[in-house]
């Protein structure tokens, strides 16, 4: 069963910068790509940032600049840097994970509130 661990979330002023980490517990498969999603209340669940095992990554328009995404693929592990945060980053954020054997199931953390005060 896998099993993913997110930690790093709070409350901080805006301006100012959270870590977000998520590890994958260990699993026969194979880490194709890892990524983090958020969903502000009364809002859908969207991408915010993504990375491939091969280190390409992907990020939504409204956080490039500010927010990077990187990993450690023996640790199975995935971060998300975010600096100049603004209130409207404000949301549960929520860890992804697709295996190459199973590339058909969506994996999801628990989610991490980040709130972010004006």
């Amino acid at each position: 069963q896998v099993q993913l661990v997110e930690s790093g979330g709070g409350l901080v002023q805006a301006g100012g910068s959270l870590r977000l980490s998520c590890a994958a517990s260990r699993s026969r498969f194979s880490i194709n790509a890892m990524g983090w999603y958020r969903q502000a209340p009364g809002k859908q669940r969207e991408l915010v940032a993504s990375i491939t095992s091969g280190g390409s990554t992907n990020y939504a328009d409204s956080v490039k600049g500010r927010f990077t995404i990187s990993s450690d693929n023996a640790r199975k592990t995935v971060y998300l840097q975010m600096n100049s945060l603004k209130p409207e980053d404000t949301a549960v954020y929520y860890c992804n994970a697709h295996y190459f054997e199973r590339p058909w199931v969506d994996y999801w953390g628990q989610g991490t509130q980040v709130t972010v005060s004006s």
